[in-house]
């Protein structure tokens, strides 16, 4: 959930919301955050964040357009995967903290994006909004260079720059900036984490951010920079003009630490007409905000008849911190943090439908809360039974056996794309809709077989619509999936680069470089071709004498012939024209660029590209 107070927002970071009307509401505190002693922070910051628990995430990344972002990494604790064509991910039963889930996501092209979530029990669902690696200004070194932007946005630089080892970097420098303005409602999705931060007292803190620049330095090959050591720039952070009134004269200064996935409270900034200026010594995401106490909540919101609803966009505001919102997820289940120690109003939404509008009859005041709080809220009132809508079916694979690994769409009309996670195929979707008999698109998505339903649309018959037995069938246009010394599967649907001929003679490439330009999530693979291809027999065959496997962690820039690679590859079927399709699967044993053994087994399925 996040706050915005006119034209300041404040991160309140709620997972998933649900709502009912006639409001009855239940609270259970739920214990104590363990910053709520400022007189007795925790020694290890990671104390307030609770003991290791296990949750599910299905989530979807944009770009500034809103739309999809494929073959994203995602990184939660420990798990990693992709995002498919529809941006969307899943990760399930990784291992996070019981009040705290920090979610990465990375993509050429695009500065590093990131969620930080109070996770719940059922399926949290995430966006993360992915902002352009577009450079603003190009400068030299040894020169002392200002980069604005048109909204007052700037940063001074001394022009001494350093490389991400500590040496001394000489050329030219790009420089990447964005302004995030409290008023913008996308800056929810578009800033890191949430607005949970560590002060100098170690202490845990909500903020209220009145806004926040990005900069980001590299060199002319895409090689991530920072500031040389001892010298700093300096930061110009505009204010709205609402934001303007009441702005202090002197503002802590945050920077977003990217390894742990909140804020860090480093010096100060100073009112300069209608900015805040203050100096940094190193480039990150940099906020300007006022901290309070806070503690966690949990919201689980049904109508009167115990159905829990989803995809309702609930507000909870603070005179303070203004308002924030969150959506509810499929068992109408949301978490976030709230300032503590404040009286609170509760009001609820049509989330893309209706305009947005504010539903009727169901705004209510509640807390103040001094410790973690657990609401069960149902809302009782006609506004609400009217709008219900109802969907079930069973989403199969093509043989017909349930899809145990997969997530379905739906998208109502007026209304925004609503996602599912299916695990045993059944699937219930509990919506609201402005209309009766609105019409429904639903595509499912298997990620074990890698095939879809496909569009299909319906007509709802409110109020319950059974679409009966879904079938993915259609395959998805390509893919190379595989695992790494038995852990979960990993796909690439997008960016592959399929090649014939040179030095390799097949190559299959993702070349997945990182915003330093490493290639820590890339996948080579070449094969050396014999004359017949196939031969004679009809069979497929590729000579053993430059069989590589380049991969993961760090790719180098050709593979290593004599890497001791030891991978079967079965190749089942090869095109000879542009977009026929190659198919091999393959598995072993190989050793990655540093020298360390793993295993490997794994799928493809590409077109050619010549």
């Amino acid at each position: 959930m996040l706050y915005k107070h006119k034209a300041t927002i404040s991160r309140l970071l709620f997972s998933s919301l649900v709502i009912s009307t006639l409001f009855s509401c239940n609270e259970e505190p739920i214990g104590n955050l363990g910053n709520n002693n400022p007189n007795n922070p925790p020694a290890n910051f990671s104390e307030n964040f609770g003991q290791t628990a296990y949750h599910d995430f299905i989530g979807q990344v944009v770009d500034f357009e809103n739309n999809p972002v494929s073959g994203a990494s995602i990184m939660i604790g420990n798990s990693s995967t992709n995002t498919d064509n529809n941006g969307v991910f899943i990760i399930r039963n990784t291992a996070v903290y019981e009040k705290f889930a920090y979610i990465k996501a990375e993509k050429v092209g695009f500065i590093h994006g990131s969620r930080s979530v109070v996770p719940n029990s059922s399926v949290n669902h995430i966006k993360i909004m992915l902002l352009p690696q577009t450079v603003t200004q190009t400068v030299s070194s040894g020169i002392n260079s200002t980069v604005s932007l048109s909204n007052g946005a700037a940063v001074n630089l001394s022009g001494e720059y350093s490389n991400l080892d500590g040496s001394d970097y000489s050329g030219n420098v790009q420089v990447t900036l964005h302004f995030l303005n409290p008023t913008d409602e996308a800056m929810t999705q578009q800033m890191p984490g949430m607005l949970l931060a560590q002060n100098y007292q170690n202490e845990a803190q909500i903020l209220k951010t009145l806004g926040m620049l990005a900069v980001e330095l590299r060199s002319d090959t895409g090689e991530k920079l920072n500031l040389s050591e001892g010298s700093e720039a300096t930061i110009s952070v505009p204010l709205d003009p609402e934001t303007l009134n009441g702005a202090p004269n002197e503002i802590p200064l945050w920077y977003f630490d990217e390894d742990n996935g909140y804020w860090i409270e480093e010096g100060s900034a100073t009112l300069q007409g209608n900015s805040y200026v203050g100096t940094v010594s190193h480039f990150s995401f940099w906020n300007c905000d006022i901290p309070t106490e806070y503690v966690n909540i949990c919201i689980n919101i049904s109508d009167a008849n115990n159905t829990p609803l989803s995809n309702i966009k609930v507000g909870i505001e603070s005179e303070f911190n203004g308002i924030g919102y969150g959506i509810t997820n499929e068992n109408g289940g949301v978490c976030g943090i709230i300032p503590a120690n404040q009286v609170l109003n509760l009001s609820y939404y049509f989330n893309g439908i209706c305009n947005d509008d504010e539903i009727p009859n169901t705004s209510q005041t509640f807390g103040p809360f001094n410790q973690d709080i657990n609401l069960s809220v149902i809302l009782d009132v006609p506004e609400i039974e009217e709008y219900i809508e109802t969907i079930t079916g069973v989403f199969n694979k093509c043989d017909g056996n349930a899809v145990v690994n997969g997530y379905v769409e739906g998208i109502i009309e007026g209304g925004s794309s609503i996602y599912s996670i299916v695990t045993d195929g059944v699937f219930e979707i509990n919506v609201l809709s402005c209309n009766e008999n609105s019409s429904l698109s639903i595509n499912g998505y298997d990620y074990d077989t890698l095939e879809t339903t496909g569009e299909i649309n319906y007509t709802i018959t409110s109020p319950e619509t059974d679409l009966g037995n879904l079938y993915a069938c259609d395959s998805i246009d390509e893919f190379i999936q595989y695992s790494i010394d038995g852990g979960d599967l990993k796909y690439i649907f997008s960016d592959i680069n399929v090649q014939e001929g040179g030095q390799f003679g097949l190559e299959i490439q993702y070349l997945g470089l990182d915003n330093n330009n490493n290639w820590d999530d890339c996948f080579w693979l070449s094969i050396n071709l014999n004359s017949n291809y196939p031969n004679n027999e009809g069979e497929y065959q590729y000579g053993y004498g430059n069989n590589d496997f380049g991969f993961i962690e760090t790719c180098p820039v050709y593979p290593d012939s004599n890497a001791n690679n030891e991978i079967i590859l079965n190749l089942n079927s090869y095109g000879t024209n542009i977009n026929d399709y190659i198919d091999i699967d393959f598995g072993g044993s190989y050793f990655d660029y540093q020298g360390n053994p793993h295993t490997i087994t794994g799928v493809i399925h590409v077109k050619r590209d010549n």
